[in-house]
């Protein structure tokens, strides 16, 4: 499916990326013209400078065809302590990086580091990958009956086929892989023997490939939220919906436990009992704008930040009487996502999917039962990669850390998009060190006004400390009872907060 819920979201793509070169490229190096050329740079949004490299199509062949890539850095604001530079990649995949740099051109990190944005292979800026939109083919539902699902996947092959005709020859080499190996043609490019990386979501899976394909050349790394090194990529997206799930339990007992408050039930069961006839209510009479569609949608959003705990119970509570809810921020709708860049679905079909449509709908019908809550039957559901029109170039790589340093994982216990299961596995793959943010529903922390994570992070960035092998922060807390709760509560939480269609 090409569209997600927003549920009064604001998407945010914050972060960027960059990378360093090979010195002194040797005669023999056939990458030696890449490693080699100088770069203009110009002023550019956000008072940072960019420059355009250019980059092999195909690293197996890098005489062939050839393709731009678009980098931003802002220099170290102390020179005298300059360390080198800090690679920024947001995520996606598909995020543009080029404003990363100004995101945390405030931070510790930025005094010392020359912070480097840029837009991956495929995207904005770069050489862009760009597929056709196709009509709606499904309708969007978080509960679809079995007639509606050959309609997602009918949706789904369109968006393939139409991808297929747009996308030109350059598809089968938009990879994480070719990515990273992008990442070093910037290192050496900037004249730097190693690269430091931080990543967001998707970036921790780039981090970690770059790591693995030139552990000499990376120095320090942080993966914030990061993927399962065993879940690229379906069973990232299906953990997705259980991660949903799992927010609205801990709700539902926090609600059980203030019944007195709330009156929704005085047992966790109770509450969940509530929630669902309140859906059902729904699915026959809409009240004002709040569709049962839109209520699964904000019930997971709103159990996902535990400030907006108190607000969602209210809006619960109102919907259960008939009554518009005043927290109607939560239940404001659906945004499209028109997928101009086909960088995601050309991305997340790096491997291999299942292509027996049986084995979808096999999960449609689980995870609209048990995984209602944030469009859980959208992870589950079909997508582009099961009509996949394009031969993989090569395998995924293996994840291993083999020559650089030991780096930092931070994960929320809540995260949505990087269920939190996925940084322990990670840590453990790469022999990296844990921090584990404590009920936080958040995806991505360092820089979005968690001390406890800034501060870990920056003395490791700056000062080379590890935090311990596992330790812990805590989230934001969660509400009073006694607060007010309104929809202006809820935008101004949700205002600073962003949320990627997957990762």
């Amino acid at each position: 499916m090409r569209r997600y819920m927003s549920v009064g979201l604001v998407v945010a793509a914050v972060l960027a990326t960059a990378v360093a070169p090979s010195f002194g490229a040797a005669s023999d190096d056939p990458l030696a013209e890449f490693h080699t050329q100088q770069l203009t740079w110009t002023p550019c949004k956000q008072a940072l400078e960019c420059a355009e490299l250019v980059l092999p199509l195909d690293y197996t062949r890098p005489g062939a065809d050839r393709i731009s890539l678009v980098i931003s850095r802002k220099k170290a604001a102390e020179p005298a302590r300059r360390r080198g530079i800090l690679v920024l990649n947001p995520g996606g995949p598909g995020g543009s990086g080029l404003g990363m740099p100004s995101f945390l051109a405030g931070s510790e990190v930025a005094k010392v580091y020359d912070l480097i944005g840029f837009d991956p292979r495929g995207v904005g800026g770069s050489t862009a990958l760009t597929c056709r939109t196709v009509p709606e083919l499904a309708t969007a539902d978080t509960r679809p009956a079995d007639s509606e699902f050959p309609k997602w996947a009918a949706e789904a092959q369109a968006a393939e086929d139409a991808c297929h005709r747009a996308a030109g020859g350059i598809r089968p080499f938009i990879n994480t892989a070719n990515t990273a190996r992008d990442l070093d043609v910037v290192r050496a490019v900037l004249r730097e023997e190693k690269l430091n990386y931080l990543g967001y979501s998707y970036g921790t899976y780039l981090g970690a490939v770059y790591g693995s394909l030139f552990p000499t050349r990376l120095d320090r790394s942080v993966l914030d939220s990061a993927v399962h090194p065993e879940w690229i990529w379906r069973e990232q997206f299906r953990a997705q919906a259980v991660a949903y799930r799992r927010n609205v339990e801990a709700w539902s007992a926090w609600v059980a436990e203030r019944h007195d408050r709330f009156q929704l039930g005085a047992t966790p069961e109770a509450v969940m009992t509530t929630v669902e006839s309140v859906a059902t209510a729904l699915a026959l009479e809409p009240v004002g704008d709040a569709t049962r569609t839109r209520f699964d949608a904000a019930v997971g959003v709103g159990a996902r930040y535990r400030p907006l705990w108190s607000d969602l119970a209210v809006a619960v509570a109102q919907l259960q009487a008939g009554s518009p809810s005043d927290a109607g921020a939560l239940m404001s709708g659906e945004a499209e996502d028109e997928l101009v860049s086909g960088v995601f679905n050309t991305v997340t079909c790096e491997v291999d999917w299942p292509t027996d449509l049986e084995t979808y709908y096999e999960d449609m019908r689980v995870f609209r039962d048990r995984y209602p809550y944030g469009f859980g039957v959208l992870r589950a559901a079909p997508t582009t990669c099961a009509f996949r029109s394009f031969d993989l170039p090569e395998a995924a790589v293996e994840l291993e850390r083999d020559g650089y340093p030991v780096g930092v994982i931070v994960q929320a216990e809540g995260d949505t998009q990087t269920h939190y299961e996925s940084g322990p596995a990670m840590a453990e793959r790469l022999g990296h060190n844990l921090v584990s943010v404590r009920d936080e529903g958040k995806h991505g922390l360092y820089g979005s006004g968690n001390e406890c994570v800034d501060r870990a992070v920056n003395r490791y960035l700056v000062n080379g400390v590890l935090p311990p092998s596992s330790s812990n922060c805590p989230g934001d807390p969660r509400p009073d009872v006694d607060q007010a709760t309104s929809a202006e509560h809820v935008r101004a939480y949700l205002a600073g907060r962003g949320l990627s269609a997957q990762f």
